[in-house]
């Protein structure tokens, strides 16, 4: 009888310490949808007003001194982008998790630009433009297609082919730009990107990109390579390794935007093609912000009047910048024209 009364403790006991620990109800209080610089309190809130030894804060897998339960951050450090938030509550030996994020956007809205012709070229109607660059007075092009992917050297008045070298049949070529007199140059879905030497066309070598999504459009600055990969993000790459590093996440005051294709620096800024919107983005490079669109869905009309396109395919996609003389070309895929232009704020 006395040891029936001792079970019956013991298991009352074990009854009471499940219950207490099941009793801990947690909730993380923030605000959802913020902009830019402004500063915002995350609260992580035991419903029972239980005790809770320790708090720990996360965003993006990172951990973030708080205080308390309480963690306050400025959204500049953050950039625009949806961003994971992770609160971890230590209690009574025992762990829980509560999980959620916030979406930072731009404080004001893309300024338009229109454009103005300055000057029209030939272009090979039969080149799918995927990659275009200006390079001491030359256009390199990449074309897309499996069985039609080829790197191109073009003579900008002309429109002819200098010098051409063809992609593996198995491979869709993409976007391409030129590093220390190398041309590197990506596929399509294969995860897969060749190095070239500028001189000769001859295929070097090959690297792999692990994270991004797929191969879209590539440019770059001193120091990395900028890669789009038809996502909202923009990735950057070690010019010298080829390896993935970090992103970026391209938003405007109320969107996140993706499917951006063709990239080019200009000024310090990412000029992106939006693929079958017939429209250049003008990214922050540093931020992700789209400060700017410029609209070119006139340059359709313009060539519609010599050429019959195909819809939602021969679209705008191209963009080539002469940093020496201030010129901006674009064209499209397998449009009959080049297009020197300027853009118009309005």
């Amino acid at each position: 009888m006395k040891n029936s009364a001792i079970l019956i403790s013991v298991l009352a006991l074990l009854f009471l310490t499940l219950s207490c620990a099941n009793d801990y109800k947690f909730s993380l209080k923030k605000p959802n949808k913020i902009v830019i610089n402004e500063s915002i309190t995350i609260k992580l809130i035991e419903k029972n007003n239980k005790v809770v030894d320790k708090i720990q804060f996360y965003i993006n897998g990172k951990e973030i001194a708080s205080n308390g339960n309480l963690l306050t951050i400025n959204t500049s450090d953050l950039g625009v982008g949806k961003h994971a938030i992770n609160a971890l509550a230590f209690f009574g030996g025992k762990t829980k998790k509560e999980n959620g994020f916030i979406e930072v956007f731009a404080k004001n809205k893309p300024t338009i630009y229109k454009y103005k012709i300055i000057n029209e070229y030939p272009h090979d109607s039969k080149a799918y433009t995927q990659g275009l660059e200006y390079y001491n007075g030359f256009l390199y092009e990449t074309t897309g297609r499996r069985g039609q992917s080829t790197l191109r050297k073009v003579a900008i008045k002309t429109g002819e082919v200098l010098q051409k070298v063809a992609l593996d049949k198995k491979y869709f070529g993409e976007g391409m730009t030129i590093v220390n007199n190398k041309i590197i140059w990506l596929t399509w879905e294969n995860k897969k990107g060749f190095v070239y030497d500028l001189e000769t066309f001859k295929q070097e070598k090959e690297f792999s990109y692990d994270q991004s999504k797929q191969g879209w459009g590539l440019t770059h600055s001193k120091t990395e390579l900028i890669k789009s990969d038809g996502t909202n993000k923009i990735w950057f790459l070690d010019n010298e390794t080829l390896k993935e590093k970090r992103s970026i996440q391209i938003y405007t005051n109320d969107r996140s935007v993706n499917h951006l294709n063709e990239l080019e620096l200009v000024n310090g800024k990412i000029y992106a093609n939006k693929y079958q919107q017939n429209t250049i983005a003008i990214i922050d490079a540093k931020t992700g912000i789209i400060e700017g669109l410029g609209d070119l869905r006139g340059l359709e009309k313009e060539m519609a009047k010599t050429q019959k396109l195909v819809a939602n395919d021969e679209v705008l996609n191209g963009i080539a910048y002469d940093a020496e003389n201030n010129r901006l070309f674009v064209t499209g895929k397998n449009w009959s024209k080049l297009f020197e232009i300027e853009l118009i704020k309005q």
